[in-house]
C-alpha cells in the first residue's frame, strides 16, 4: 500500500499538481533518500519510505503506461502494471552503483509493461519463441513498407530482411492474428434466413468413425478367442471372406438354417461380453489403476 502525503518522510518531494506540473516534469530528486532507503533496515520507518518513494516516482509511471494506451488495454490496468514495475525498480535500485534512479527505472516499467502484454493479453497460448518471431516479422514488414517505391513483402522478402527462415516468417505471420478468436458460432453468412446460415462450426470436419471401429474389434477380440474353433470358423467365413451362410454350410456340411443359428448366438455372445466384461477380461493396467485409485 502506498503512503499518503501525511506520513511522507521529511525530505520527500510531493507530486507536483496536474496544474504546476510541466511536460515530463516527473523526475524528482531523491537520490538522498535512496541512500537513506538502503542503509534502514526491514520495518515500519523503511516500509514509510519505500512507500513515499513509489508515490513520488509515480507519475512518471503513468506517463510510460500511456505509451501503449492504444493497444487494447484500459489505461488504468496498464497504469497497475506499470506501478508494479515502479515498485521493483524501487526495491532493486542500488544508489551505489552510481546510477541515477530514473535511468534504472524506465526500463524495468517498460519491461513490466511488455510482459504483461506478452503473457496476459493473447486470447490463446502462444510459445515466447513464436511471439518474439512475430515481433520480428512486424518490425521486418514496417521497415519494408516505408521504404521508396515498397510494395506488400512477400515471405522471401520478410526471411531475407530480418534474417530468418521461411518457416519462421510464416509462424510469425500466423501469429500476427492470434491475439483474438472467434466463437465457433460466428455466422459466415450474415443477412440470410436462419435456416440457411453457416457458422464456423458447420466448416469443420465430422469426427472420424474409423476410431469406433478400433475400439470395436478390440473390445470383441476376447470374446471371439473363447468362442468354440467351429464358431470362430463360421465366422471367419462370413465377415472375412465374405460367404453367403449357404456357401459356408456346404463347406462344413451342414444345413444353412444351422448356420445361421451359430452366426446369431456367437455374435450375441460377443456383444455381451464386450458391453458387460467380466473382471479376469480387463487389462492388467486397468487393475493396478483400480487397485492405486481405492487406495490399496
Amino acid at each position: 500500500m502506498l503512503a499518503d502525503t501525511s506520513t511522507r518522510p521529511t525530505g520527500v518531494p510531493a507530486p507536483a499538481s496536474p496544474a504546476a506540473r510541466r511536460p515530463h516534469d516527473d523526475s524528482p530528486d531523491t537520490a538522498a533518500l535512496f541512500a537513506r532507503l538502503a542503509e534502514l533496515d526491514h520495518g515500519a520507518q523503511r516500509d514509510a519510505l519505500r512507500d513515499a518513494l513509489v508515490t513520488a516516482w509515480l507519475p512518471m509511471a503513468h506517463r510510460i503506461a500511456g505509451r501503449f494506451r492504444d493497444r487494447g488495454e484500459a489505461v488504468e490496468d496498464l497504469r497497475q502494471v506499470a506501478a508494479i514495475g515502479l515498485i521493483k525498480a524501487v526495491d532493486h535500485f542500488d544508489p551505489s552503483q552510481g546510477t541515477a534512479f530514473e535511468s534504472y527505472a524506465v526500463p524495468t516499467i517498460t519491461g513490466e509493461v511488455k510482459r504483461h502484454f506478452r503473457d496476459h493479453t493473447w486470447a490463446m497460448h502462444v510459445p515466447r519463441r513464436v511471439q518474439d518471431l512475430r515481433n520480428k516479422v512486424r518490425l521486418a514488414r514496417y521497415e519494408l513498407l516505408n521504404t521508396p517505391g515498397s510494395h506488400e513483402p512477400t515471405v522471401a522478402d520478410l526471411a531475407a530482411h530480418a534474417g530468418l527462415t521461411e518457416d519462421d516468417v510464416t509462424a510469425g505471420l500466423e501469429a500476427l492474428d492470434s491475439f483474438s478468436t472467434l466463437s465457433l458460432d460466428l455466422d459466415l453468412s450474415p443477412g440470410t434466413d436462419s435456416a440457411d446460415s453457416l457458422s464456423i462450426a458447420d466448416t469443420l470436419t465430422a469426427p472420424d468413425t474409423s476410431y469406433d471401429v478400433v475400439i470395436d474389434r478390440e473390445s470383441a477380440k476376447e470374446g471371439l478367442r473363447r468362442l468354440p474353433e467351429r464358431e470362430r470358423t463360421i465366422l471367419y467365413l462370413r465377415f472375412f471372406e465374405d460367404m453367403t451362410q449357404t456357401r459356408i454350410a456346404e463347406q462344413l456340411g451342414i444345413s444353412q438354417m444351422h448356420v445361421s443359428r451359430i452366426i446369431s448366438r456367437s455374435c450375441a455372445r460377443i456383444r455381451e461380453e464386450a458391453l458387460h466384461p467380466h473382471p479376469g477380461d480387463l487389462p492388467a493396467h486397468w487393475h493396478r489403476s483400480q487397485t492405486e485409485n481405492a487406495g490399496l
